[in-house]
């Protein structure tokens, strides 16, 4: 199973110092969401993954670097995955990392995690509805948090680059095929940049002929 990304914005997170390192506690994911890609994590989705086994913790998904700190406490309570992480002290990247923190220019969180067919069920519009996260190996802090978007696939960062519905039709018109998720999530982002076109009277049926036309390029580059 392919290890894939799902990143949040550090909005929630306290951070304070405890000697020569630092605590910090915020949410690693949020249920009942809707990210860029259509995916929608349902409570208890983490619950069998985290039982037995703590994640790692890293800077970026630096997964073969040392970690920079431990979880202290994963858990699931009404809001998402809970997390409670201590800052290695002596450590001069998780210095880095807690000086980034306290000045706000670092404020993500992410997760890697594995996923099985059985785990999800696929939504009609797109996208899929997560029920069990079969693996949890690590949670990253990590300089661009994009809770919209997952880090799945290698067009993810460009379509989270577009703003404009032309700098979206220069993308479709240039990039050629895409994998499915690449087109659950160009799909996504459509519907948030034309609707954004609202003096557009033929946004609504603009909007599903290019979702039509996405998929039409993911099926052919199966």
């Amino acid at each position: 199973m392919k290890l894939q990304y799902k990143t949040i914005e550090l909005k929630e997170v306290e951070l304070k110092s405890e000697g020569d390192g630092a605590t910090f506690s915020g949410y690693a994911s949020v249920f009942n969401g809707n990210d860029l890609v259509g995916d929608t994590i349902l409570p208890g989705a983490y619950k069998d993954a985290i039982r037995n086994f703590t994640p790692k913790m890293f800077f970026n998904h630096g997964s073969y670097d040392l970690p920079i700190g431990k979880w202290l406490k994963v858990e699931e309570d009404e809001k998402g995955l809970k997390v409670l992480g201590e800052l290695t002290p002596g450590n001069p990247q998780s210095e880095a990392v807690k000086a980034a923190i306290k000045h706000g220019t670092v404020d993500g969180l992410s997760i890697g995690y594995r996923l099985r067919a059985s785990g999800y069920k696929a939504k009609k519009d797109g996208g899929r509805i997560i029920e069990k996260i079969d693996a949890l190996p690590e949670i990253s802090i990590v300089t661009y948090p994009c809770d919209q978007s997952a880090r799945i696939d290698s067009k993810s960062e460009d379509i989270n680059e577009l703003e404009t519905v032309r700098e979206f039709e220069n993308f479709l018109r240039d990039a050629g095929g895409f994998s499915k998720a690449e087109a659950t999530a160009l799909c996504a982002k459509a519907k948030i940049l034309f609707s954004n076109q609202r003096d557009s009277d033929g946004e609504e049926k603009m909007q599903k002929e290019v979702c039509e036309r996405i998929k039409a390029l993911a099926e052919h580059c199966k």
